[in-house]
């Protein structure tokens, strides 16, 4: 079996640490929201700020790439952002799709600088 898997050891060590302890943190919150009003302030100031974080880290990740990205010239990176905005929107904002278009555009991008 541990060449097919691998060390099984460590397959324990990241369920027991890494999923059991987010999975019931997922759970509670799904409990314990389930009858919150989707319009309430509250949770329309924990949407937007958790929004702005994502944004932030975008914004971080293409101004200081970090490891491999790095490589990627500014220009790829930046259009690889923007088509994937414009695959979002014209998808009736579908994020697979501006996931996609970003990455094809990213690989195609690199494949073609180099």
């Amino acid at each position: 079996m541990s060449g097919v898997i691998g060390d099984w050891h460590a397959l324990v060590v990241l369920v027991l640490a890494g999923f059991l302890p987010n999975e019931i943190w997922r759970m509670l919150g799904l409990w314990l929201g389930g009858g919150i009003d989707e319009g309430s302030e509250l949770l329309i100031f924990v949407r937007a700020v958790a929004t702005a974080i994502l944004a932030g880290v975008i914004a971080q990740i293409l101004v200081l790439p970090p490891g491999a990205l790095a490589s990627v010239p500014g220009l790829i990176r930046y259009g690889a952002a923007a088509a994937g905005f414009i695959a979002f929107m014209l998808a009736r904002r579908s994020i697979f799709a501006g996931v996609v278009a970003g990455e094809v555009v990213l690989l195609a991008g690199q494949l073609w600088w180099h």
